[in-house]
């Protein structure tokens, strides 16, 4: 088993030469071969230079990816995944924060058989206005969203098994949501506490603005990973309910009409309207589901895309 880290750096010049010291002291124990690739995310700060020292120190043991701007935390991660060459990929912050001595329990978990290890910042160390408190209640909208059970998918500490995590492409802040497709190809999924500490260097990148960015990727996510397949369950289920909607609408005025012998008109009530209305976006709701069906094929056929994953091949006497 190889095992590589990836640490995505944006202006965390004073935190790296001691992150790389602590990386080596928890991994090197382990004696498993392993690799560090650090991700310069258009770092405006000394974070480049450093880097260069770290990897000129340690050619054997690191390397560098250097962006032309900052395309932010998954796409630097994104960058990382794909030089990497280990059985085994972490995901580690460069602040600090994280904890690298946490790193051979989770490779324990993934030794029992886990696909993944998510880390869970049990006593976080963070403003819990700006920070915590929004982080919580995104983690539990995202846990019922995606019926993945997660006490913490914005702790960037985990570890995946390689062929569940190069599946598939990451864009926006999806980062944070690799559980969730790691999942839909059928990983094992597990949690533990991991430590965190008080940012020594810097400041935090993100605040509550980036709450939002979270909610609105979770749509995307749960279209992705629930609908994209069979999108017709969610365009065809939509307009059923809305041509539903429709038929109780209209037959509650010509009920209502015959009820009272003909003294109220359907026609006149501003229900009428409403309920033709709704059931023409019903039935366009039903057309759109048909045409995502025929652009889901498409998609699946020109990229001789499987609609299954395979976890072993078993065969008698092997």
């Amino acid at each position: 088993m190889k095992l590589s880290i990836i640490v995505p750096v944006y202006n965390e010049e004073e935190s790296l030469n001691l992150l790389y010291g602590e990386i080596k002291n928890a991994v090197e124990p382990l004696n498993l071969p392993w690799e560090l690739i650090l991700v310069d995310d258009g770092s405006k700060d000394n974070s480049l230079q450093k880097i260069r020292e770290i990897v000129d120190a340690n050619p054997d043991k690191a390397s560098a990816v250097v962006l032309r701007r900052n395309f932010g935390q998954t796409a630097a991660i994104a960058a990382g995944i794909d030089q990497t060459s280990g059985d085994v990929i972490v995901l580690l912050d460069a602040d600090l924060q994280n904890d690298p001595a946490d790193i051979p329990a989770m490779i324990g978990k993934i030794q029992e058989g886990y696909d993944v290890v998510s880390g869970w910042r049990y006593n976080r160390h963070d403003n819990y206005i700006t920070r915590t408190l929004p982080s919580q209640i995104a983690n539990w909208l995202i846990s019922h969203v995606t019926r993945v059970k997660l006490h913490d998918y914005g702790c960037t500490l985990k570890a995946y098994r390689r062929e569940v995590i190069t599946g598939f492409r990451l864009y926006g802040e999806m980062h944070r949501f690799i559980p969730v497709y790691a999942n839909s190809f059928g990983a094992r999924i597990t949690e533990i506490k991991v430590n965190h500490h008080p940012r020594k260097f810097g400041k935090a990148k993100y605040g509550l603005e980036r709450t939002i960015k979270v909610i609105l990727d979770l749509f995307t996510v749960k279209f992705l990973t629930s609908y994209a397949s069979k999108p017709i369950y969610l365009f065809g289920g939509t307009g059923m309910g809305l041509m539903a909607v429709s038929f109780l609408t209209l037959g509650f005025l010509f009920i209502r009409r015959f009820a009272l012998q003909g003294r109220v008109s359907p026609f006149e009530s501003p229900l009428f309207p409403i309920g033709i209305m709704v059931a023409i976006l019903g039935f366009q709701s039903i057309l759109m589901g048909l045409i995502a069906e025929l652009l889901a094929r498409t998609y699946h056929e020109s990229q001789n895309k499987p609609v299954y994953t395979i976890r072993e091949i078993i065969r008698p006497g092997k």
